[in-house]
């Protein structure tokens, strides 16, 4: 199930989401305030950055699925190019 920050519920599941990963990401902090064994804090930075990864790609379906097909069904060329061309410099932007 895809996440939309557009309607309530799926707003709600992303921020319960992003506060869990918040949660994980002060715990690492503290675990590098302990000492842990570098090895214990690269797996969990590891799973944040798993966390973070899926709340994406759930976000990006929902783009796909909202904005995206939004701009399709209404035939306005001009929207879907520039929903397309949004998308490219994103995807751009993560190399």
């Amino acid at each position: 199930m895809t996440s939309s920050a557009h309607d309530p519920a799926g707003k709600i599941r992303l921020l319960r989401r992003l506060k869990r990963i918040e949660g994980q990401v002060r715990g690492v902090a503290g675990m590098v305030e302990e000492g842990r064994y570098c090895i214990d804090v690269l797996t969990q930075i590891r799973a944040v950055h798993g966390a973070l990864q899926r709340v994406e790609s759930d976000l990006l379906k929902a783009h796909l699925d909202h904005c995206i097909e939004r701009a399709i069904t209404k035939g306005d060329a001009a929207e879907q190019r520039e929903k397309a061309a949004e998308l490219i410099a994103l995807l751009e932007r993560r190399a």
